[in-house]
């Protein structure tokens, strides 16, 4: 298992902040972002990942959320063995400081 990098919600959020082009995912459930998620993410629930490999480009770098870290370090593990560039975001939405915007 090969390791992931990790990315501080602080680390992220200036990221944001500065512009750069990033591309998230949010791999909690559908009831769970229902409180809320980073507005820049797109949501596919961890489940869902095997079934859509074929929406991520290999020539991108994927920062993964999800509650606590946990199971975004999960896909971040089973991403990078399918050869994807992938970043947990450590710590998850429990430490997310910055806006959310609510799940339609």
């Amino acid at each position: 298992m090969s390791d992931v990098k990790t990315i501080t919600p602080e680390e992220l959020q200036k990221k944001l902040q500065s512009g750069e082009e990033l591309y998230l995912v949010d791999v909690r459930e559908n009831e769970e972002v229902t409180e809320g998620m980073i507005k820049e993410a797109k949501h596919i629930p961890m489940g869902d990942i095997p079934a859509s490999l074929d929406q991520f480009d290999k020539n991108k770098e994927y920062i993964f959320i999800c509650r606590s870290g946990n199971r975004s370090g999960n896909v971040c593990y089973f991403m990078a063995d399918q050869g994807f560039k992938v970043v947990n975001m450590s710590g998850g939405m429990l430490e997310w400081t910055g806006d959310t915007t609510p799940k339609a």
